[in-house]
């Protein structure tokens, strides 16, 4: 049988040789493989600009090794003693008195730092007046001591009972007759033991060799302010700043787990990040931002019975940090007027500049934007209102306190937070990286691809958390 030819597909015979639109012309779809090539840009646009969250710990804190499993360190305890939950059963006038000690750590003890022979301030909660004892003698079994009145009045206001708090005391020095005996009983040092433990992050990054084959090339310039071109590498590069990233805020969310939780089922145990020791053993202001004067006054004077650390950083979101701005111009007799504004010589050329970098009111408060708050992607994203948890702001103290390090067995000089990683001479885990698989220069196993490994273990020790102030809605 002769063969044909077919008639499909067929042949143009009515070519186009003028510039008219036709529908044997035009071209209906589009790929590279045509003439019409695109104008491609090379370079990467950084449309979120710089996109990594870390920088608090290294602006705050430091890092150091340690070779154990668990963190302890001692913080010292007051110096003075004061009790507020204190009762009494005895009636007005009286020139002596008993009274119950109710906010003893463990009755029975001898942990009532009240002794014989002391004299002490006592106070009226119901602020009705007030008065000077001297110590008679004191029952640590029961918590109660009793006392001799140095008013000839006695007591100015009737107790009401012994499981009440009636009255604060405090020790503000003693008296003893002639010819008699020392101070019997002594003191101890009332240091509180803090304990945290690290954690192991992880993350991996993997390409499989064929497509390591086909090479595409992207200009870049990464947060870490390195430029140039990278392959198939950019994830990688991306997937190592986001453990950066990891290893701060894992070291400001992580939360220990608690008894009978599903975490500890699962045999994890958490750490103790900076927020939970400071929502726990620090401040908290809450409510709204403080947004005047009186707000930083009650700030400040629960700053001054703790720590009195002179120079505080606050880290802050946007709106915080506007209502710091507003706060500090409001303080400004001519800001309404906008005489005062701007530069010092009225310059009618110069920049108007509505923000504030810090402020003295009895200590030295300086303000700093934290990207951590802010990012959308992070806590800035998060909803605002009562009750919602949301964190505005951080007041960390600046310099270092003097601890004693359980581990190196003496006082040390520490940041007020830094990070612990684990670490011997064989093996340092502050930040491992490895390389397994059978491609990109790897020859460690018979898997067709790259995996780029990262690892630490650490945690953060947050030190005199009573000095911290966190501002939560």
């Amino acid at each position: 049988m002769p063969g044909a030819v077919q008639a499909t597909p067929g042949f143009q015979l009515q070519p186009s040789a003028e510039q008219v639109p036709l529908a044997t012309n035009y071209i209906t779809t589009f790929d590279f493989l045509n003439q019409y090539l695109p104008d491609t840009y090379e370079k990467e646009f950084e449309r979120y600009g710089n996109r990594t969250i870390s920088s608090f710990l290294r602006m705050v804190g430091a890092e150091m090794p340690s070779n154990s499993d668990l963190i302890k360190w001692a913080e010292q305890g007051r110096l003075h003693t004061k009790y507020v939950d204190v009762g009494t059963a005895a009636l007005v006038n009286a020139d002596v008195a008993d009274f119950q000690i109710n906010d003893v750590l463990v009755p029975g003890t001898g942990t009532i730092a009240v002794r014989v022979g002391q004299t002490i301030v006592v106070s009226q909660n119901g602020a009705t007046g007030q008065n000077k004892a001297v110590v008679t003698a004191v029952n640590t079994v029961t918590a109660t001591i009793s006392v001799a009145f140095y008013e000839a009045g006695g007591l100015v206001t009737a107790g009401t009972g012994v499981g009440n708090a009636d009255v604060t005391i405090f020790i503000y020095g003693s008296e003893f007759q002639k010819g008699t005996n020392g101070m019997q009983g002594s003191l101890e040092a009332d240091d509180d033991i803090f304990d945290n433990s690290p954690i192991i992050l992880k993350d991996r990054y993997a390409v499989n060799g064929s497509d390591m084959a086909q090479i595409g090339w992207v200009e870049v310039t990464t947060e870490n302010g390195a430029t140039g071109y990278l392959w198939y590498l950019k994830s990688e590069h991306e997937t190592r700043l986001r453990f950066d990233d990891y290893l701060e805020t894992s070291m400001i969310e992580a939360v220990p787990a608690e008894a009978l939780s599903g975490a500890v089922a699962a045999n994890f145990k958490g750490s103790e990040g900076i927020f939970f020791v400071v929502g726990n053993r620090g401040n908290i202001w809450g409510g709204g931002n403080p947004t005047v004067l009186a707000d930083w006054d009650a700030i400040i004077s629960r700053l001054d019975n703790q720590g009195s650390i002179e120079e505080n950083v606050v880290f802050l979101d946007r709106n915080f940090g506007f209502d710091v701005d507003d706060m500090l111009a409001a303080q400004n007799s001519y800001g309404a007027g906008g005489t005062s504004w701007g530069l010092f010589d009225n310059d009618e050329e110069m920049a108007l500049n509505l923000g504030f970098t810090g402020f003295r009111r009895g200590y030295d408060f300086y303000k700093t934007d934290w990207k951590y708050l802010n990012d959308p992607t992070m806590r800035g994203g998060l909803p605002t209102g009562a009750g919602s948890g949301r964190v505005n702001g951080l007041l960390v103290p600046a310099g270092s306190t003097t601890v004693y390090d359980q581990i190196l067995g003496k006082n040390a000089k520490r940041p007020f937070l830094h990070v612990r990683y684990r670490a011997s001479q064989t093996e340092d885990r502050r930040y491992k990286t490895w390389i397994t698989g059978s491609a990109g220069g790897a020859a460690n196993s018979d898997l067709d691809a790259m995996e780029v490994h990262f690892l630490s273990e650490r945690c953060v020790c947050t030190m005199g958390a009573n000095n911290f102030f966190l501002f939560q809605e």
